[in-house]
């Protein structure tokens, strides 16, 4: 279980009853797609979100280790590459259904920062899409902390940044995102009752690119701060 603090200074339980990912949210992210290298994964600009889930059990608070699992060798993949994917993470904060975007704030609790570890080979290979490659344990960061709606300002103006080993490999804006907030939750609620606690992880900015074991990761996005874990691969614990 994770436990944030928030900017209220109370803490909350980071205990979602799902976590709904967009991918393909921002321009410069899609333009390189031909080095990702994933199905599904196009030049083309979606024209409704992309959607995936993943699974409760990738949260990890800060400090802790984003584990690449052993099992991974027994695939023999020639070239074994999970990523780091800097987003902001939206939580909602009442259950919402068939909202329209002038409401969607109003059912936002606030906001952390999110590291989306992708295991590539996994997204790429797997017939029934990116659910396995997303939803690894450990593959989910959240934090350092939880700052609420009132307090952001305005989720659409925030610098996201991500760093690997101290130097910076992904520098942008949510003013880049394809699909805003508000209108990501209208959306989502049309199609899935949205309940409080729930995560929405809005997508990545360009620079993606390969963890591996002794790398340190850091996420940081203006107004929220820095989550910072290191890397591990099983098999060399």
């Amino acid at each position: 279980m994770v436990q944030l603090p928030v900017s209220d200074n109370s803490h909350f339980r980071v205990e979602p009853s799902k976590i709904i990912a967009l991918g393909l949210n921002y321009r410069s992210h899609i333009a390189e797609s031909h080095s990702v290298k994933v199905s599904g994964f196009t030049d083309e600009v979606p024209a409704e979100p992309i959607l995936f889930p993943k699974t409760p059990n990738v949260l990890i608070g800060p400090g802790e280790p984003i584990v690449i699992p052993a099992f991974l060798l027994d695939y023999g993949f020639e070239d074994l590459r999970t990523d780091y994917e800097a987003e902001l993470a939206v939580i909602i904060g009442k259950r919402c259904k068939n909202i329209m975007a002038r409401e969607a704030f109003d059912h936002v609790l606030g906001y952390t920062c999110i590291n989306d570890v992708s295991q590539r080979n996994i997204q790429s290979g797997d017939r029934s899409g990116w659910f396995r490659g997303k939803s690894l344990d450990t593959f989910g960061p959240v934090g350092p902390r939880v700052v609420l709606r009132e307090e952001i300002g305005d989720p659409q103006a925030l610098r996201i940044q991500c760093r690997l080993n101290g130097a910076t490999v992904q520098d942008s804006n949510t003013s880049q995102m394809i699909f805003p907030i508000d209108r990501m939750i209208e959306f989502l609620s049309k199609n899935f009752t949205l309940m409080p606690g729930d995560i929405i992880a809005t997508g990545t900015p360009a620079g993606v690119g390969r963890i591996r074991h002794g790398d340190v990761v850091e996420v940081e996005i203006e107004k929220i701060g820095v989550l910072t874990n290191p890397v591990v691969e099983e098999w060399k614990l």
